[in-house]
């Protein structure tokens, strides 16, 4: 008897394992659902505010400005110009986002993460070298060099770059598989925590002198 009680416990739990699981929905429950700051004017919909759908309007779906250049004039060389939820609410629950990436000759999107997103490249002016690196314990690097009209994708959370190998600027554009991305790159994030990650434990990672650890904390 017992035996059977503990049976019918168990299929319980995994019944109501497989509602919780079936409930988790990623794909948005309704047409729209325009992102909003103040929830007074506003409806819940799919765990997320969204402005009332009769106040909805064209401009919460519309972004200008890509075709203008980004300023590269800094220590990298490059500059990413992007459009996610923040610049169009209406990309709220649509899971994607784009961004413009110029680079200077010999400029570089520095090495970085997408923690939420899957990355897909298209270069329209130049010459990149780009690459991703996979996960431990293989840290096996996937490097290509692309012209204009090439495509590359970097996979989810894996530390990827790109570089300007031309003599003249670069341009690409981007679409990743989230509506805010997010962005970790990886110098800034080491050298340049706020506070400081303790340097003994830098220079015990990298193999390299405490000093130099130091030194390269105050460039970021």
């Amino acid at each position: 008897m017992m035996k059977g009680v503990h049976f019918l416990a168990i299929v319980a739990l995994l019944s109501l394992a497989s509602c919780l699981v079936s409930a988790f929905d990623p794909s948005p429950l309704q047409d729209i659902c325009v992102a909003i700051d103040d929830p007074k004017s506003a409806v819940f919909v799919n765990g997320k505010f969204c402005k009332d759908l009769k106040y909805a309007k064209a401009e919460d779906f519309f972004f200008s400005g890509l075709q203008k250049p980004g300023n590269t004039d800094n220590k990298v060389g490059s500059n990413v110009t992007t459009v996610n939820v923040e610049q169009i609410p209406g990309l709220n629950t649509q899971g994607i986002s784009l961004v413009r990436i110029d680079y200077a000759p010999y400029g570089q999107n520095p090495p970085h993460t997408h923690p939420r997103a899957t990355e897909i490249l298209v270069v329209v002016e130049g010459t990149l070298l780009v690459g991703f690196v996979t996960s431990n314990p293989e840290n096996r690097l996937f490097t290509k060099v692309l012209n204009k009209g090439d495509v590359f994708v970097f996979p989810i959370g894996l530390i990827h770059f790109q570089f300007n190998a031309g003599k003249t600027n670069a341009v690409a554009f981007a679409s990743l598989s989230s509506q805010n991305a997010g962005v970790i790159t990886i110098a800034n994030a080491v050298f340049g925590s706020n506070p400081a990650i303790n340097p003994d434990i830098l220079a015990r990672a990298f193999q390299l002198d405490k000093n130099i650890i130091e030194d390269l904390q105050k460039k970021f």
